[in-house]
């Protein structure tokens, strides 16, 4: 059991201190407010209804479904990387399922260190966690992209710990998808859109005496990624009382491609000279870019009000995605490939297919004096892996070229039970609001395995006389002995209470104790605090203690491979942090990261137009991270000496890494009114710095060789310098009559690609995209929008050949904008 924090019991003594002064008062405004509902207000770090976004003690951004479908982005986390100042969404590439799941950030921080609301409940996490190179490495996040947009009211985020409010996961900040409350009308919206581009690869040069060539600067063009969508939603009238909206969306994309050139020889020699086929062979063999997607998703949110004052109120959701990315090309000489299957090589293909679903149902009523709410709601994400296009190379010619590989599902069912109420008191100059409440959580997680041509060792050899590589290519099915099915359960308690101390003074403090199953208790606290000054100047601050739990998907996932060293088979494995091999190299059961957040900020208001500044300091101690994979010859000999034979070593998660990360959020807007019409600007901005302040080690480790790091320098630096270090943006909306146009500039900041060595950095310069959209409307419910995205079709910098030795990756996957040029689109929406 974790020791409560000093921070957590001052808070505790606060909030005791303050219940002992409350009286008897009329309650705070009940749930079911037409005009701001419970729902929307906690995200905004208050429980008292009626405080705007720029009346609280933390910054909040709401950001409404119609600015989201203005950007012409086609999923969720890419617009919302556009609107939110400190928000950061790579998509990379080349990185097995998660360029189906791609990971996003707040404020530099893990990609699991946001927590996800919708309509103010926690939403489960998907099932993947990253393990691959890219940023948000070892994480496992909730796939916001499972959420349309026809689906969405608005989207609330708090750039603020708060897990003294919400629980385990709310160190960046808290993200809550409010659904759209309809119960008439509806809407029809179809898009369609493609990349128009073109854009540089640096090419690298062929063997001595090739039959191919290409100069060193090599330009494409490229027309791909078309993507249409096409999405409905409409709002029923459940006989007076409620409403019921449903919203369904699909979404048929195809792949980009920016690839760079393969300058490698593909084929053996024919009698000491190049093979003829050398001259013709397409070198842009990769498929590195956005993935084929094919997916179908349904929303629905009802709610029915009862003459007693009480609602009954539920959503469901589901979602089926089906996405095919791909590996590295194996050339035609590849000792991977067989010839009499692949003459000219393969590229294997990734096909995973998702299904997410949600259910949740509640009901809010007034008991007394007390608003109260109670609900529960269950989640599952899986992701079951086909690959296509490969082979066992251990099979031989007998090969099968498609395998079921297994997978991965996660569930969680939560269930809350809490009110809200207003007491008296003569020492404050208003209501003392209180709001008390426990959450229950299960949670569930299973990896179930492949067919067994996706992972065995079918016994060929290689032409030197080695055994060949087993299981399907690219990605070996998981196996029997990775089949796992965990659960555990936590269950918190919460208080929270808010008044305004003067008339000019807001305050407000938290208490949240949660005990988990698997690794203990945690204790969160937070003190926040505004200050106005004026109508015109305010200042706004909090201090508090938060965590995130380890994931059943870090604590329990493995994977393994089959190398043969000198003939000999070894197992690479990803093991949990409780298996016997990494206790051997010092593992220990998973603990909770722990956090420390400060901010300060001020608000101006100047007429209509508003100022925010908002600095912020988080320190994390004990973040989980995926260590290096330890495959040295020191690691097996140590290994088989503790009696693990076969075992040719791997990775595994660990606790141990510090983090400090500092920065600023800015944030200007301003309405105003002209005979040429109305204009909204929006000028935002953010600085981040991480600084890594200690690294993980284990005695075994450090006993078998000093010089191996756990968490080594390009993990280091992709915590340090991996996001961008800045980013500005101008958002300028115009609507004149039926007419209306959006142009957004966005700069991203220096980003650095690390490298095991100096030597191999890469600094990808900042970039400026554009963005553009027209709108007319033809009739009264029919909208006509054409648009681009980066219209100036802006490009990361191209890496240098000595970092881009297939040929297959041009650009970086730390760019912060992704890699896939301009994209051209139009929109039809139909009001009903």
């Amino acid at each position: 059991m974790k020791t409560p924090s000093l921070l957590s019991l001052a808070i505790a003594s606060a909030l005791a201190s303050g219940l002992a002064q409350a009286q008897s008062a009329p309650p705070a405004e009940p749930a079911t407010s037409d005009a701001k509902t419970l729902d929307a207000i906690i995200v905004t770090g208050t429980r008292v209804a009626g405080r705007s976004r720029n009346d609280t003690p933390a910054p909040v951004d709401a950001i409404p479904a119609a600015q989201l479908e203005r950007t012409g982005a086609p999923e969720l986390n890419q617009a919302l990387s556009v609107a939110l100042p400190s928000f950061n969404f790579p998509r990379p590439g080349l990185a097995d399922g998660t360029d189906t799941i791609r990971p996003a950030q707040l404020r530099g921080l893990a990609p699991d260190q946001t927590l996800v609301l919708v309509n103010s409940k926690r939403r489960h996490a998907a099932s993947l966690v990253n393990v691959n190179g890219t940023v948000g490495r070892g994480s496992a996040a909730v796939d916001l992209n499972t959420i349309p947009t026809a689906a969405v009211r608005t989207v609330e985020v708090l750039r603020d710990g708060a897990s003294a409010q919400y629980g385990s996961d709310a160190i960046a900040g808290v993200i809550n998808v409010l659904l759209r409350e309809a119960d008439s009308g509806g809407g029809l919206t179809i898009s369609h859109g493609w990349r128009d581009t073109e854009y540089e690869t640096l090419t690298g040069t062929p063997p001595a005496g090739a039959t191919w060539s290409a100069p060193a600067r090599l330009k494409r063009s490229r027309s791909d990624g078309d993507t249409t969508t096409v999405s409905a939603w409409k709002g029923l009238n459940l006989a007076g009382a409620g409403f019921l909206t449903l919203s369904a969306e699909i979404k048929d994309q195809e792949r980009t491609e920016r690839g760079g050139w393969d300058f490698r020889q593909q084929y053996p020699l024919l009698n000491g000279s190049f093979d003829p086929r050398e001259a013709t062979f397409n070198r842009f063999s990769a498929w590195y870019g956005e993935p084929e997607l094919r997916q179908k998703t349904l929303f629905a949110n009802a709610g029915i009000d009862f003459e007693s004052g009480a609602r009954l109120y539920g959503w469901a959701s589901w979602q089926d995605r089906n996405a095919t990315s791909a590996g590295f090309y194996r050339p035609a000489n590849d000792t991977r490939n067989i010839p009499s299957i692949y003459p000219d090589g393969f590229l294997p293909l990734i096909n995973p297919t998702v299904i997410d679903s949600s259910v949740a149902g509640g009901i809010k009523w007034l008991w007394g004096e007390w608003s109260m709410d109670s609900s529960l709601v269950w989640g599952r994400n899986e992701m079951d892996f086909t690959i296509r296009n490969s082979l066992n190379r251990s099979i031989g010619p007998s090969s099968q070229t498609v395998f079921r590989a297994g997978g991965f599902d996660y569930s969680q069912l939560v269930f809350n039970f809490g009110g809200t109420r207003a007491y008296a008191t003569d020492r404050l100059a208003s209501d003392l609001y209180v709001a008390a409440g426990l959450e229950a959580r299960s949670e569930r997680y299973r990896i179930f395995a492949g067919e067994p041509a996706s992972y065995l060792f079918g016994g060929a050899l290689l032409p030197n006389g080695q055994p060949a590589p087993p299981g399907a290519q690219v990605f070996p099915g998981f196996r029997p002995s990775n089949e796992v099915d965990e659960s555990r359960e936590a269950v918190g308690l919460y208080v929270d209470l808010e008044a305004n101390l003067s008339e000019r003074l807001l305050g407000s403090a938290a208490l949240r104790g949660e005990h988990y199953s698997d690794f203990g208790s945690n204790l969160s606290g937070k003190l926040a605090l505004r200050y106005d000054f004026s109508e015109a100047f305010a200042l706004r601050g909090s201090l508090q203690n938060g965590f995130r739990a380890p994931s059943p998907q870090q604590q329990y996932f493995t994977a393994t491979s089959t190398n043969f060293i000198n003939g000999v088979p070894f197992e690479i494995t990803t093991f949990p942090a409780t298996s016997a091999v990494a206790a051997a190299l010092g593992a220990k059961p998973l603990e909770a990261e722990e956090s420390v957040n400060l901010s300060l900020g001020a608000v101006f208001t100047f007429g209509e137009a508003t100022l925010t500044i908002d600095a912020y300091r988080i320190d994390v101690d004990n973040r989980i991270v995926l260590s290096e994979n330890l495959t040295q010859a020191s690691v097996r000999n140590y290994l088989t000496a503790q009696g693990f034979v076969g075992i040719g070593g791997g990775r595994f998660f660990i606790n141990g890494v510090d983090t400090e990360t500092t920065g600023v959020d800015v944030v200007f807007t301003l309405p105003w009114e002209t005979g040429a019409g109305r204009f909204d600007l929006t000028l935002l901005g953010n600085y981040n710095r991480t600084k890594v302040t200690r690294t993980p080690t284990t005695a075994p480790i450090t006993s078998i060789d000093p010089n191996i790091r756990l968490f080594d320098r390009v993990n280091v630096l992709t915590f340090e310098k991996g996001s961008p270090k800045d980013k500005i943006g101008a958002h300028l909306n115009w609507t004149l009559d039926r007419f209306a146009a959006t142009v957004r500039a966005t700069r991203y900041g220096e980003v650095l690609a690390p490298g095991t060595t100096p030597a191999n950095d890469f600094v990808l310069s900042p970039k400026v995209l554009i963005d553009l959209e027209g709108r007319v409307r033809l009739w009264e419910r029919v909208e006509l929008a054409v648009g681009a995205e980066n219209l100036t079709d802006r490009y990361p910098d191209p890496l240098p050949p000595f970092l881009n030795t297939t040929g297959a990756t041009a650009f970086s996957n730390y760019s912060p904008f992704g890699r896939s040029g301009r994209l051209v689109y139009g929109r039809l929406a139909i009001d009903f």
